[in-house]
């Protein structure tokens, strides 16, 4: 009756490593989320940066051209006052031609005289006439300038307002591509999940029959003295039976699962505390590495895809009893199977 009890107590399942690898999982689909955020807003501040800096150059341009259109608008007036100046002169002169004619008509006397102020008159006439054609000149110019700035104007304005739409909608298709992602994500999260419970369903049907396998949360353990002997990475003959129908399982879960879940089968393998002296390892850490790596090439030469298979190796470091005694360092010499992302 006591070895019973003790043999319950073995079987026992220990569901706290199942919870912290399930945490561990969360959390890396948490960091995947991150990622896929920070990514999107990496794309989303670039290509921002380019439209402001797009508009920035825009604005500069805009602001030179305004400050060019205002100097052309003080030069125009200018012109219209020189203009309004020689008008006036202008009429001073018809003013003065006018005054000539009549003295001429109120006697000869006065004719000589009156001859040579007009025909001044006239040069300064003449003068003030070529002076207002040119300045009329210039104006129709700077008109004709003006109207090619307003045009310029014109076509940064539209360019602006098309480089603001192209913002909106970019940031639009950001938004929808982080909503599809998320989605893609959380469906990839639950058809792994499923095939991870489809795979440890098969494992339980044929293994389950060994007291020295056993579950523990959501990955299998098997003890070291089942498929190894002591201090060795050699596959003893009870131990390749096992991993022959394990093989199996994969084969069969690799045609299942479709090519765009990035799964694996991750093998782990585990130590106990005490010091390993002599032979070809030099520490507890190459014996649980070269074990997993073992089981790793045994499943690959059983027809498992090696894509799909990754061996690690944690020495003494990860024990599921941190007890000092025989029963607790049994329990932690072990190898664990795990169906996890890549």
């Amino acid at each position: 009756m006591a070895l019973s009890r003790n043999r319950r107590s073995e079987r026992t399942i220990d569901y706290w490593p199942g919870f912290v690898d399930a945490l561990s999982t969360l959390l890396l689909a948490i960091m995947f989320l991150l990622s896929v955020f920070v990514l999107a807003q990496f794309l989303l501040s670039r290509e921002i940066s380019g439209r402001d800096a797009v508009l920035d150059r825009l604005n500069s341009q805009i602001q030179e051209l305004t400050q060019l259109l205002s100097l052309e608008r003080s030069t125009g007036q200018d012109f219209q006052d020189q203009i309004a100046s020689l008008q006036a002169s202008l009429q001073e002169a018809e003013d003065g031609r006018s005054r000539l004619q009549r003295a001429l008509t109120e006697g000869s006397g006065t004719a000589a005289s009156a001859s040579a102020e007009a025909g001044q008159l006239r040069t300064e006439l003449e003068g003030e006439r070529t002076v207002s054609q040119r300045a009329a000149a210039q104006v129709e110019l700077l008109n004709q300038q003006l109207s090619a700035l307003r045009q310029q104007i014109a076509a940064l304005e539209d360019a602006l307002n098309a480089s603001e739409t192209r913002d909106k909608e970019s940031q639009t298709r950001i938004a929808d591509l982080g909503s599809r992602l998320n989605v893609a994500l959380a469906q990839r999260v639950q058809e792994l999940a499923r095939y991870r419970s489809d795979f440890f369903g098969r494992l339980r049907e044929i293994l389950s029959d060994r007291e020295n396998i056993r579950i523990v949360g959501d990955r299998f353990v098997f003890q070291s003295e089942v498929l190894f002997p002591s201090g060795s990475d050699v596959l003893q003959p009870s131990g390749t039976e096992e991993m022959r129908k394990l093989a199996a399982a994969v084969v069969e879960l690799s045609r299942e699962i479709p090519s765009d879940i990035n799964w694996i089968i991750r093998v782990d393998g585990h130590t106990d505390a005490v010091p390993i002296t002599g032979g070809r390892f030099a520490d507890n850490w190459q014996l649980s590495t070269a074990r997993a790596a073992a089981v790793v090439r045994y499943l690959i030469s059983e027809g498992a895809p090696a894509n799909r298979l990754a061996a690690t190796g944690f020495g003494e470091f990860q024990p599921i009893d941190p007890a000092d005694t025989p029963e607790a360092r049994n329990r932690n010499r072990r190898i664990e199977l795990k169906l996890t992302e890549r």
